[in-house]
């Protein structure tokens, strides 16, 4: 259902933006690949633990870097037609993307299950 709801979304923001719609896929794409950055950078895995904040804070950075290289990008080749369009759609996206790692993440790592049998179980 939250697919569902998810796509929905998408789709009737692109019919909504559809004279801008360069600006809504170009807020899609920095917006993707800011959080894909960020969250192959924020979770490698590590042998140390206290490098845990600092593995954060390059992921943060990286997300910083590519949303800045992205947009300075977008608006020196004028791909991103309205402002107003980009920055919403970065917005959606960007919420979106990061709710598909954590998905992916705690679908690989099992998170749920182990919680729910660790409850069960005392």
């Amino acid at each position: 259902m939250k697919l569902f709801l998810i796509l929905l979304m998408s789709i009737s923001g692109g019919v909504a933006a559809a004279d801008h719609i360069h600006s809504f896929l170009f807020g899609f794409y920095v917006a993707s690949l800011a959080v894909g950055s960020c969250y192959w950078l924020a979770f490698r895995s590590t042998r140390f633990p206290q490098l845990a904040l600092v593995l954060l804070l390059c992921g943060f950075f990286a997300k910083i870097a590519v949303t800045v290289a992205g947009v300075s990008w977008g608006i020196s080749n004028d791909a991103i037609s309205s402002p107003f369009v980009f920055s919403l759609s970065y917005l959606f996206f960007s919420i979106v993307a990061t709710y598909m790692w954590f998905a992916y993440r705690e679908k690989i790592t099992g998170i749920k299950k182990n919680l729910f049998k660790s409850k069960a179980t005392a």
